[in-house]
């Protein structure tokens, strides 16, 4: 069974709803029949490609007291389903080349590959404050992931995927997609937005026919 989720590095929904679609995966025992897929999508496409404290873009966003509210809310959320978020490290930056990374994962190595490289650049942005539109750090990732690191940095270093990957986010935004995580079942089931590791369970019966 194929599940797809569009998601966005700079996300941290996306981290927190990936990670209890694993975990709903595991508990109904499906880890070798479901495969999770990740499409592209950018909360920010015209974010800049010049690094940034994920703080100061927050904190001008929704100002000091929400910004502190929002983040301390998000970090209790995910210390509870066992995710470290250390959003005072964090580096906010354009996500177009991680997106181009995970297209490679993909076509030459297939979903699993790609579900271990995206949550590999999940925490390296929410928790280790890795630049993850840097070329080197992203070759260390993918590398450690199981691609090729030489692979890897010829790929970073030309436009390959560049046109595919810019169609499918702007397909997503035709398509209507507003909220992410959005996970699409093969039974056409949607889960959008914040979720729980039971709702994506029962999704994934439903779709297998159990």
């Amino acid at each position: 069974m194929k599940v797809e989720v569009y998601a966005d590095i700079a996300c941290p929904w996306c981290r927190l709803g990936t990670h209890q679609f694993h975990r709903a995966v595991a508990a109904a025992g499906a880890e070798p029949d479901v495969e999770l897929v990740h499409r592209p999508y950018q909360l920010l496409p015209d974010a800049p490609e010049e690094p940034r404290p994920l703080m100061d873009t927050v904190v001008e966003m929704f100002g000091p007291e929400q910004a502190e509210a929002m983040l301390a809310e998000m970090t209790r959320l995910g210390a509870k389903e066992g995710i470290e978020y250390r959003f005072e490290r964090a580096i906010a930056v354009n996500t177009f080349i991680a997106h181009r990374l995970l297209w490679l994962a993909l076509h030459e190595h297939g979903a699993e590959v790609q579900a271990a490289l995206a949550t590999a650049l999940f925490d390296a942005y929410f928790r280790d404050g890795v630049n993850v539109a840097d070329h080197t750090r992203l070759t260390e990732l993918a590398e450690r992931a199981g691609l090729d690191s030489g692979r890897v940095r010829d790929f970073l270093a030309s436009e390959e995927g560049d046109a595919e990957v810019r169609e499918q986010v702007a397909a997503a935004r035709r398509e209507g997609v507003t909220t992410v995580p959005r996970f699409v079942f093969e039974n056409g089931e949607l889960i959008v937005g914040v979720t729980s590791t039971e709702a994506l369970r029962d999704a994934l019966r439903k779709a297998g026919g159990r």
